[in-house]
C-alpha cells in the first residue's frame, strides 16, 4: 500500500509540474509601459511582432554584469529579423549607476529603471537577478530564465519564435 502511495504522489507531482510548465508557457505577457533612460516609452503592445527579451538586471549583480556582452551581440546579430531587447535595472540599482553602466558599455537596446519596483511586480514579482522573459510575437511568455542558462538552447528557442 505504501508503494502505490508513493507511486501516486510521484505521479501527480509530476503531472503537476507538467501543467505549471504548460500554464507559464501559454502565459500572456503583462501589459506594461516600460520607460528608457532616453524617455522613450514602450508599450508590450508596441512590441507584438517582434520575439522580446525582457531582462531584470542589476549592475551589483555578476552574472548579469557578465551576460551583458552576450546580451549585446546577441541584440545586435537577430535585431534585423525582429528580435528586441528591453534591460530593466532593479528599483533597489542606483540611477546614476544604470546610466553610467548603459552610456559606457553604449547598451543598443532599451534600459529601463523600475524605480517603483512596478515592472517586476507585473512580470510576477521578480526578486532575483538575472531574471529574463522571452515573449512571442503574439505577447506570450515562452520561457522564463532566472540566472544562467544555456545559449544554444536559448538560441535555438528564439530563432523558432522568429520563424513562427
Amino acid at each position: 500500500m505504501k508503494k502505490i502511495l508513493v507511486s501516486l504522489v510521484a505521479v501527480v507531482a509530476i503531472v503537476a509540474a507538467g501543467l505549471w510548465q504548460f500554464q507559464g508557457s501559454a502565459q500572456t505577457a503583462p501589459d506594461v509601459t516600460f520607460t528608457s533612460l532616453s524617455g522613450e516609452k514602450i508599450t508590450m503592445r508596441d512590441l507584438r511582432g517582434k520575439v522580446v527579451l525582457v531582462k531584470f538586471w542589476a549592475t551589483s549583480c555578476t552574472t548579469c554584469i557578465a551576460q551583458m556582452p552576450g546580451n549585446i551581440a546577441r541584440y545586435k546579430q537577430l535585431s534585423p529579423q525582429g528580435f528586441d531587447t528591453i534591460a530593466v535595472a532593479m528599483q533597489y540599482d542606483p540611477p546614476n549607476y544604470v546610466k553610467n553602466y548603459a552610456d559606457t558599455r553604449k547598451l543598443p537596446f532599451p534600459v529601463v529603471i523600475d524605480a517603483q519596483g512596478e515592472l517586476a511586480k507585473a512580470f510576477g514579482d521578480v526578486k532575483l537577478t538575472p531574471t529574463a522573459f522571452l515573449i512571442d510575437k503574439q505577447g506570450h511568455i515562452i520561457k522564463r530564465y532566472l540566472g544562467n542558462y544555456d545559449e544554444t538552447a536559448f538560441l535555438k528557442t528564439v530563432k523558432q519564435a522568429l520563424a513562427s
